[in-house]
């Protein structure tokens, strides 16, 4: 049995929520769940737009998928989205720019299956919480360099570059991460209003606290808030060994 919650908030101080989120317990296609969190970017509702056609392509074209395996299939599918979006992009009064990042797993048996693109983060949550996606940003890459320690990282004046998004360009290069899990784990997905607002200690503090999924994204969408809420928040839990 597969236990999963997500919310999104829109923060304290945008006057839009641009994120998206998905969550589905059973079979999308050739994939036996689905958690998708997409934070969108560009100018009036045009970031609200680019999440949300993302999530709508990426479960429209795993539904036409058969016998594709899930690597496959979930790359394909964000492909379809990144197409779509650039096309309307190019096209449509008051979207030029616009984009989204993307990160989405998958249960598959004993293993998780991550995508990502941007700097939406998934996470798995045990005795310790493990950053499994690599954010795609100005400031992980100084951090990969050497140039810039985690600590530094956090609050750097350009934290929100990112290299990468869904929409940018005609074609991207999507990362795929596959990870064991075991009984107890908790996947955490999130957008980055989250992780810019709450350290992972505490993250994983309330993730390991008392309540059901629910009670734990809510209490993560309010600490993000009470640390001054700067963006839209978004957050998905899923366990998928619950009893």
């Amino acid at each position: 049995m597969i236990d999963s919650y997500g919310v999104t908030d829109k923060g304290l101080r945008r006057q839009l929520n641009q994120d998206r989120v998905y969550v589905c317990d059973t079979p999308v296609g050739p994939l036996p769940n689905l958690y998708v969190v997409a934070d969108g970017m560009g100018g009036h509702n045009a970031g609200e737009l680019a999440s949300a056609i993302c999530v709508k392509m990426m479960e429209e074209q795993l539904r036409s998928m058969k016998n594709v395996a899930p690597e496959v299939a979930i790359e394909s599918a964000i492909q379809a989205a990144n197409m779509s979006i650039w096309q309307q992009a190019q096209t449509r009064e008051g979207c030029k720019g616009m984009g989204t990042t993307v990160v989405a797993c998958t249960c598959l048996q004993d293993d998780l299956l991550v995508a990502n693109v941007g700097d939406s983060r998934a996470y798995v949550c045990s005795e310790i919480i493990q950053q499994i996606s690599v954010d795609h940003s100005l400031v992980e890459e100084m951090v990969q360099m050497g140039g810039l320690d985690r600590t530094r990282a956090r609050t750097h004046p350009d934290k929100n570059i990112i290299t990468r998004a869904i929409g940018a360009l005609s074609s991207v290069d999507v990362d795929l991460f596959r990870v064991a899990m075991q009984p107890g784990d908790t996947i955490l997905m999130c957008s980055d209003g989250l992780t810019n607002m709450v350290e992972d200690d505490r993250i994983l503090q309330i993730i390991r606290g008392g309540g059901d999924l629910k009670t734990k994204a809510h209490a993560l969408v309010d600490e993000a808030n009470d640390n001054g809420g700067r963006d839209n928040i978004s957050v998905v839990l899923v366990v998928p060994y619950a009893v």
